[in-house]
């Protein structure tokens, strides 16, 4: 079974969609490692290190997941998990922007896939399929 660490980044307490995720993928055969609300890029890469999980999928619905998200990749490459797939989603940046653009910024920081704003996790789905080799 594979793993897979969940949450919601920075000062962000947005709660039913990060249970939606957890509830989706748990029900997709994953093992759902789900860091809550609140969380930092430590919480993270350490829930990911402690249970050699193969993806970490951040939410943020507040606007800020820019600035939360910054130096994330980095920060991976330090813990010794550099290459673990980054997937990023919800109201990630603050008010209304190109989306293209935004998602360029985000792989520009690392993130592997970067989603817009109101992405089911339905519609994310194949592309973890894809990442995870299923």
């Amino acid at each position: 079974m594979k793993t897979i660490v969940i949450g919601v980044i920075g000062a962000d307490v947005h709660a039913v969609g990060n249970k939606i995720i957890e509830f989706t993928l748990k029900n997709r055969g994953y093992n759902v490692v789900n860091v809550g609300v609140l969380s930092t890029q430590e919480d993270f890469i350490n829930a990911a290190i402690e249970t050699n999980a193969e993806l970490i999928l951040v939410s943020s619905l507040y606007g800020h997941g820019e600035i939360d998200c910054r130096g994330m990749r980095n920060k991976c490459i330090e813990a010794g998990i550099g290459s673990i797939p980054l997937l990023v989603g919800g109201n990630i940046v603050v008010g209304k922007q190109d989306f293209e653009e935004v998602r360029d910024r985000f792989i520009k920081m690392g993130f592997t896939k970067a989603y817009p704003p109101g992405t089911p996790i339905e519609k994310t789905l194949p592309d973890i399929y894809e990442i995870l080799g299923e």
